[in-house]
């Protein structure tokens, strides 16, 4: 029997190819996305992957639409929290409305999704929770102290989860994406595109199918014995 895998903000960019790269390694997958209904219904066309709608900054929303997946799919042996929005301004310019929103949806937002699946992840015994943080949650960013500081809170999670998990045979583990090839990050200007790809060794962007490739490792059971750690996947832009 197929292992039921939720990817949170999973229709789209990154969270599209984690979806499709752990359907097509045998997962039954759900994605979940928050408001833009034309493009999950494009991606559940293309893909066969069933698309759910909630706002992961909402814990009775979280906790129903998990329900739901369960119903559908059997229970969530997999969770990944890769859901996140930017509100991005210099700190003396940021709104107490921007911090808020992005604090929500990026750090309370994994509480929202791993907290109502843990119980049964503890008495199956098994369990992956892989959250999705960002390479600016390890060094900072201009104009980002919001979304920088939910990053970097990201991972506290997740040594703190892998801890708690390890002897009920769950790993907890984080991803750390540099900048990646998406349509945000191809949208902006070429020249800002350009002063980016100059700070990066590798010479390039990430694409979403190499971070896809990190998490359907730590999802398989050749990753037992990795627990509390973070993938950075960044060329080698930033080590930590």
């Amino acid at each position: 029997m197929a292992r039921t895998a939720l990817v949170t903000g999973g229709s789209r960019g990154i969270g599209a190819a984690i979806s499709t790269a752990l359907k097509a390694a045998g997962y039954s997958v759900a994605a979940t996305y928050a408001g833009n209904d034309e493009a999950a219904a494009k991606f559940t066309e293309e893909t066969g992957i069933k698309t759910y709608k909630w706002n992961v900054a909402d814990y009775d929303e979280s906790k129903a639409g998990i329900s739901q997946v369960e119903a559908d799919l059997g229970p969530i042996d997999v969770v990944v929290a890769n859901a996140g929005i930017t509100r991005d301004a210099p700190f003396h310019k940021m709104s107490p409305e921007q911090w808020k929103e992005v604090i929500d949806t990026n750090l309370t937002g994994v509480f929202n999704t791993v907290h109502p699946i843990w119980p049964g992840m503890r008495e199956r015994k098994f369990g992956r929770v892989i959250v999705i943080s960002s390479v600016n949650g390890q060094k900072g960013q201009f104009a980002q102290v919001n979304y920088a500081a939910t990053k970097a809170g990201d991972l506290g999670i997740v040594k703190s989860l892998a801890q708690e998990g390890a002897r009920a045979g769950i790993t907890a583990n984080a991803i750390c994406p540099g900048y990646i090839g998406t349509d945000m990050v191809m949208a902006v200007p070429e020249k800002v595109r350009e002063s980016i790809i100059a700070q990066i060794p590798a010479g390039r962007l990430g694409q979403p199918e190499e971070i896809a490739r990190c998490v359907v490792f730590l999802a398989s059971d050749d990753s037992d014995f990795i627990n509390g750690s973070t993938i950075s996947a960044n060329g080698a832009q930033f080590f930590s």
